[in-house]
């Protein structure tokens, strides 16, 4: 796979004209370097033929540098969980373009298959999983959903939402925050021996936003080359390999649900 990836960017790059317009592309670091890696580089590859723009795949070693680089607009094009959004949106001038397709955002708590916890009360005192602070769907969403209904816990950062479901499989911890679409992209080994304990209720999911310094014509660019990926038979494998259904256009105002929740937990530049 990684040969693979590796030859479809020369054949990307080496096919755009030299002048093209050269992007960075945020993923936030939900995942390994390496699996998010696999999953986007082949429709950033495809993204790229089809828009002109040579764009470029980046990430994070975890979810506060993804949030630091944001904070500095280091990232031309992210993809970034609906809190960051919200706050890089309003401080950093990131503008919404596009989202998954059809799709919300669900946050999850979950225990190992055999654990005896059947209710949240049954966390209470206990030390629980999560990817970071501010990861919103698997972090904030759960914490204040516990904190609300009195159920005090201990918490422990393991960087990424995989290193979740790893841990709490392995039962290192007895519980742990995460999101479905994580949860079913996650290795076999971890998420067979999961059980959701909890679901919250649905957001808007993660954001697609362009720095403010990324102009309207090539975001209009970017727009049109994920749009006909929704519709082009070439696209299904690469929308597959990212968990989507395809993209939709999105405005700044689609996340006033999660704007409406007050929540604080970053600053920004």
């Amino acid at each position: 796979m990684k040969s693979r990836v590796i030859t479809m960017f020369l054949l990307v790059i080496l096919t755009l004209p030299s002048a093209a317009e050269t992007l960075v592309f945020g993923v936030v670091p939900q995942q390994s370097a390496k699996k998010l890696a696999e999953s986007w580089a082949p429709m950033l590859a495809y993204l790229s033929a089809n828009s002109e723009i040579q764009i470029v795949f980046a990430t994070a070693k975890d979810i506060p540098t993804f949030e630091k680089r944001l904070a500095n607009s280091e990232y031309d094009i992210a993809y970034m969980n609906p809190y960051h959004f919200v706050v890089f949106s309003e401080h950093n001038g990131y503008q919404a373009l596009a989202r998954q397709k059809n799709k919300s955002i669900q946050g999850i708590i979950v225990v190992p298959k055999k654990s005896k916890i059947q209710s949240l009360a049954d966390l209470d005192g206990k030390t629980l999983a999560f990817p970071a602070p501010a990861a919103f769907a698997a972090t904030i969403i759960p914490q204040s959903t516990l904190k609300s209904a009195g159920i005090m816990i201990n918490t422990q950062y393991v960087s990424s939402h995989d290193s979740v479901y790893l841990t709490v499989s392995r039962e290192i911890f007895p519980a742990g925050g995460g999101v479905l679409r994580t949860l079913n992209a996650t290795q076999d080994e971890a998420r067979n021996n999961l059980r959701i304990l909890w679901k919250s209720p649905k957001y808007t999911p993660h954001a697609i936003a362009t720095a403010k310094s990324v102009s309207e014509a090539s975001r209009n660019k970017l727009l049109h080359a994920m749009l006909q990926a929704n519709d082009d038979i070439a696209a299904e494998t690469l929308l597959k390999g990212i968990a989507f259904k395809g993209f939709e256009p999105s405005k700044n105002e689609d996340w006033n649900d999660v704007r409406a929740l007050g929540i604080n937990r970053i600053e920004a530049k």
